[in-house]
Formats: C-alpha cells, sequence, structure tokens
C-alpha cells in the first residue's frame, strides 16, 4: 500500500489482496492476523530481513491452520547460530526517498538454550507529495531444549509504523502528475504486540505433540479529512481553520491456544501421517469511530468533542477440531483425508449514534463442518501428479455488519460466506529442469454486497446482505532452468505465471436506486494475466538478477465500470501494467556483502487498485523508478 514495504498485500487465486486478509498469517506457526473474525488484516509488519523463508500451504492441509480461502502463508524466522556463542548481524539500507533502514540482530547458543534478537528502523519521505513512513519493529526468540525430547519456546515480537497518507487521486489528476497529493494531514498507524509460548514435546519416536498460546495485542489507529477526492482539505472561510478530522481506533485483544499432534503409523509395509488437534480463539475487537478529532496538521488522535459516532464490541469465541489423515497405499501414491469443525459465535454490542440499538445484528454462529481430500502420485522418480478438493469459509467482517449510515440496513439473516478450492497439477524435476503447473477452480458462495430496497414506510434504503456467487478458473505456472555454464559460474531462468477467468454467477449489486444482475460480469480486482519473469547468473561471488513482471487490466467495481467515474476515480478500469527490476550483489569478504537494486528500471507511472474503502476510493499512484544500497556485515 506504500512503497516502504509495511502494509503488504498478498493474493492468489483472484482473491481480495487486501493485508492478505483472505489468507491465515503466521510466523513461525504463531497467527498474526489482527481480529479471524472481525478484521482479519495482517497489521503486524515484520522485517523481512528477520525471515528466512516463507511456507504456504493450500488445499487439505490448510484445513488444520483454518478455514480460509487463500490457505496457510507462514513466516518462517531466523534463528541463533547454534554453532557458536554469539552471532552478530546488521543491515543498513539507502535508497531514493529518502530511505534509510537499519537492521541489528544478535542470536547464538549458550549450553540448552538458543536465542535470536533483532531491531530495526526505518523511514522514507514517499515517492508522492506528502507521503512519509516511520516505522520500528523489535523481536526476541528464546528456545529452551530440557531435554532430547522437550524444549519450550518463547517468543515477543512488535510492529509499529506511522504513514503519512498522500490521499487518493483522479485519473485526469494521475496522468498529470502521479506524484501530486489530494491531502496532508491524514495518517494511518497500527501498533501489534504478537507474544507466544510454544511447548514441544516428542513422546516417542513416533509422535509429537505441539502446544502454543498466543496473543495480537495493540490498536489500528486513523486520523482523516475522510472525504471524496473531489473535496479539497482547505481552510474553513467561516473559522479561518482547516476542518475537523475524524478519529478512528481499533483495540485488539486476540488470544488463541492450539494442541496439535502428530502421528506416524505403518500401513501394510507404507508408512502414514495422522495429524490432529484443538483451537481455541477468544477474541474482542474494540471499534471506535467517527470521532470528531483536531484541525491540526499533525498525528492527533484528540477528540474536541467527547463521544464517538460508533463505539462498538465484536467479541468471538470459538472451538475448532481438525484432523489429516495422509495415507501412504503404496511407495508411489499417497492419499489425504482432512476436516476441520469450526464452533463459536461472534456478539456485537455497543452504540452506533445514528442507528437504533434493536436494529444491529446482535449474533452470529459460526458453525461449520469443512472437509478435503487430495492425492499425490509418482508414476516415475522425477515427475508427481497431484490434485485436491479442499472446502473453506469467509465470516462476516466488522464492515459486513455496520451499517454506514440511517439510510442503510444490515440483513438480519446474513449468512457467512464459503466455498471451495480444486486443483490438479503436475511437478517435478529432471536434469536441468523444474516445475509446478496446475489448473484450480474458486468457488465463493454468498459474496458480500449491498443493494437496493425500500422499507416499510416507502423510503429507499441500501441493504447489506449476500448478493450471489463467484467462479474463478485458472492456471498456475511455474517454470525453473538451472545450467552450470562455466567453472563456477550459474544461470538460472525462471516464470511463475497464472491465468486467471473469474465470473460472477447469480448475482446482484446496488446501481442508483435499482438492482442490476451481474451474473456473467468479472470479479473485480481479477485481471486475465499475471505473470513474472527472471533471469539469474552468479559468478565465483557476484551475482546478477532481472524481473520482467506483468500485470493484465482488471475491473475495480462489480458492475464492470469501463469509463473511469471523472469526479474521483473510485470505479473505472485498472489499466494493465509492466515492470523492470534489477539487482546485483557480491560477498566482498565472508562476513561483508554488499547489494544494489533498482526497481521499475523505466520509471512506468501505474496504479494497481481503485479501493473501494481504507485508504479511500480513487487512483493510488505506485512508486516510480527507485534505488537502494544495502551493507551487510555477518560475523
Amino acid at each position: 500500500m506504500d512503497g516502504s514495504g509495511n502494509q503488504v498485500n498478498i493474493s492468489a487465486r483472484g482473491l481480495d489482496p487486501h493485508r492478505g486478509w483472505e489468507f491465515n498469517i503466521r510466523k513461525d506457526g504463531i497467527l498474526t492476523n489482527s481480529d479471524m473474525y472481525g478484521y482479519p488484516a495482517s497489521h503486524f509488519s515484520m522485517p523481512l530481513e528477520s525471515i528466512e523463508r516463507i511456507e504456504l500451504v493450500r488445499g487439505t492441509g490448510s484445513l488444520q491452520y483454518g478455514a480460509q480461502f487463500g490457505g496457510m502463508l507462514n513466516y518462517v524466522s531466523k534463528k541463533g547460530d547454534t554453532a557458536q556463542t554469539i552471532g552478530f548481524e546488521n543491515i543498513t539500507t539507502a535508497g531514493s526517498y529518502n530511505l534509510l533502514s537499519n537492521y541489528t540482530a544478535i542470536g547464538g547458543q549458550v549450553g540448552k538454550l538458543n536465542y535470536y534478537a533483532y531491531y530495526q528502523r526505518k523511514s522514507r519521505e514517499g515517492y508522492r507529495d506528502n507521503d512519509q513512513t516511520r516505522s520500528e519493529a523489535q523481536g526476541i526468540m528464546l528456545t529452551y531444549q530440557f531435554s532430547t525430547k522437550i524444549s519450550l519456546k518463547m517468543d515477543w515480537a512488535r510492529s509499529q509504523y506511522r504513514y503519512r497518507i498522500p490521499g487518493a487521486l483522479t485519473d485526469s489528476m494521475f496522468y498529470v502528475d502521479p506524484t501530486q497529493a489530494t491531502r496532508s494531514r491524514n495518517y494511518f498507524s497500527p501498533d501489534i504486540h504478537i507474544p507466544s509460548l510454544t511447548l514441544n514435546w516428542n513422546i516417542s519416536n513416533n509422535t509429537e505433540l505441539l502446544f502454543t498460546t498466543s496473543s495480537v495485542l495493540g490498536n489500528r489507529s486513523s486520523v482523516l479529512f475522510d472525504k471524496p477526492t473531489n473535496v479539497k482539505d482547505t481552510i474553513n472561510l467561516l473559522t479561518n481553520n482547516y476542518n475537523n478530522r475524524q478519529v478512528d481506533i481499533d483495540n485488539f485483544h486476540s488470544y488463541t491456544s492450539e494442541i496439535r499432534i502428530l502421528h506416524q503409523y505403518q500401513l501394510g509395509n507404507q508408512r502414514s501421517f495422522l495429524t490432529g488437534g484443538i483451537q481455541y480463539m477468544n477474541n474482542d475487537l474494540h471499534r471506535r469511530q467517527l470521532g470528531k478529532g483536531t484541525t491540526g496538521s499533525d498525528y492527533d488522535l484528540t477528540l474536541v468533542t467527547p463521544g464517538w459516532g460508533r463505539d462498538v464490541h465484536l467479541k468471538t469465541s470459538n472451538i475448532s477440531l481438525f484432523a489429516e489423515n495422509r495415507f501412504q497405499l503404496f511407495e508411489n501414491l499417497s492419499v489425504g483425508l482432512g476436516g476441520r469443525i469450526e464452533m463459536g459465535e461472534t456478539n456485537m454490542s455497543g452504540k452506533i449514534i445514528y442507528y437504533p440499538d434493536n436494529q444491529l445484528p446482535v449474533s452470529i454462529p459460526h458453525h461449520f463442518p469443512l472437509f478435503g481430500i487430495n492425492f499425490n502420485y509418482r508414476p516415475v522418480e522425477f515427475i508427481d501428479i497431484y490434485g485436491g478438493w479442499s472446502q473453506s469459509y469467509h465470516p462476516m467482517y466488522f464492515k459486513d455488519l455496520i451499517p454506514s449510515s440511517t439510510f442503510e440496513k444490515v440483513d438480519p439473516n446474513i449468512k457467512d460466506a464459503d466455498g471451495y478450492n480444486m486443483e490438479l497439477g503436475t511437478k517435478g524435476s529432471w536434469k536441468f529442469l523444474r516445475w509446478d503447473v496446475n489448473a484450480f477452480l474458486l468457488r465463493y458462495n454468498n459474496r458480500f454486497g449491498i443493494l437496493a430496497q425500500t422499507d416499510n414506510n416507502g423510503n429507499f434504503i441500501t441493504y447489506r446482505t449476500n448478493i450471489g456467487n463467484s467462479v474463478t478458473k485458472g492456471l498456475e505456472i511455474f517454470i525453473q532452468a538451472d545450467w552450470l555454464l562455466a567453472k563456477r559460474t550459474y544461470l538460472s531462468i525462471y516464470t511463475s505465471t497464472a491465468i486467471f477467468h473469474s465470473r460472477y454467477e447469480s448475482a446482484v449489486v446496488k446501481s442508483g436506486n435499482t438492482n442490476i444482475n451481474i451474473g456473467g460480469n468479472e470479479v473485480e480486482g481479477v485481471p486475465h494475466l499475471i505473470s513474472r519473469n527472471g533471469a539469474s547468473i552468479r559468478y565465483r561471488n557476484l551475482s546478477a538478477s532481472f524481473l520482467y513482471s506483468y500485470t493484465g487490466a482488471s475491473f475495480a467495481d462489480a458492475l464492470n465500470t469501463y469509463e473511469p467515474l471523472k469526479t474521483t476515480g473510485a470505479v473505472g478500469r485498472v489499466p494493465s501494467y509492466a515492470l523492470c527490476d534489477a539487482s546485483v550483489s557480491i560477498h566482498i569478504t565472508n562476513y561483508i556483502e554488499a547489494r544494489a537494486s533498482i526497481n521499475n528500471i523505466f520509471d512506468h507511472q501505474y496504479f494497481t487498485k481503485r479501493p473501494s474503502f481504507y485508504p479511500g476510493p480513487g487512483v493510488w499512484p505506485s512508486d516510480g523508478r527507485n534505488m537502494t544500497g544495502s551493507l551487510i556485515i555477518k560475523i
């Protein structure tokens, strides 16, 4: 969402990328989504310098972690070097638009204790006017090995950043100067803590027990002049001051505990695997919105008039039972069966000043049995054929339940969205070639939206409800070739490409004062093609890489509006764009490495979406050409 990388949007198979909220996002197996049932965006922003690798689990295997359509995304952190008592790492980065970042970490092994701790600070002025980011992150991980069978890990991580938001543009403004701003007094700032405790017990050679308990604690705060792009933020001639800003604060208190058992057993002559467990979540999302803020220009959450337009709690208690059994039927054939049962309830209480208390949705049950099946067949040593089917569901988020005005009603029978993923593919490696190619289908039922209706008195209202279904079909293609060109010279070429066909089925949405059937329309935000293609070469201690990325055009709304809305740019076609990036690195010594990169080499001006909510409707330009240089010291 901003060029600093603090707000990461992640998508797969045509899902909404907004802060990865269609994924179960974890750090070392610990949940980081702010509130899985009320506001599942991941406001926690760990420095990627602290990450060793990223894991993605989809399909039947992801049911043991959650019910999300996107699956489970796990960031695996670096750990202390077990071969030394203390190790040190420092990564200093400077770049365009006054980017300055410093990451420092220490780690090692002292007796039975492994430790790793880091601290990062980062600042950037931004590509656009009035664009500014300040962030910091800290973390410490302690793992004590009581014996060969039992270990205990204590982990605490925090991220905090403040983003000065330059505001959305109209299309005409974007094409005249994409670096201009429409706001100077808007700010967004999350401050998130994630403490956790993990017990690992190898009960026997075949059985392992894993217990985790964790929390997501903190807030997401903003102060905004929250008006459409065509409403200028100027001095009010009546008061000789700016207009008052709006203050919104979300407080997160999300607690999760899991017990997971992994067991291996013999089935005939083959070894099979069983995983099962229970997860308990207890969350309280306290949302305070529409506070009357100051007329100032700095980050200030002070209310000039006490009280909030919305002061609501969303409390969720949920128990999930899960199990997956991978049957190794033959040496070259395995079949997996998985299931998850969600049993919980979300209760909303509080005040919305413009809405009768007795008309608010009060209690939303979550009772879902979810199942999945997959297989893996290896006809020859270097080829796997795999496939699967698994169910998912998407709970109603806070924004789907709270009416935005007195003219909006929420369907008392609104229900969670559900659906399934299917895939069939092949993966393998042969000589210099590696590949993973699959065809998939993602069905999304009971999508949320707005209809036009009249109430019992004949008054026009907007009605929040389930509007219909969608289906996304496509291909995912990954192919990589690696060659040894000469002694100590290596070349790698790859493509990672996805092709989409995403359409609404049996769906209706509001347009003006009428309802329009959008069956057959493209799903918003889903291009026909996304392709990442690159090459890298390595010689001795020197390496270089080049990346070409292409993203096809998409629509910003379900009505598939083609011509942009001239007043705000809130809807319209999102044009395709192509980008080129390059990087080079050199190991100066065994302890020192230097890196340099240039992104968007040809300074292409583009934008990726027209948001319908945060950070505001309209065009949000992405960064033009920018360069970074890093010095890495590791001892």
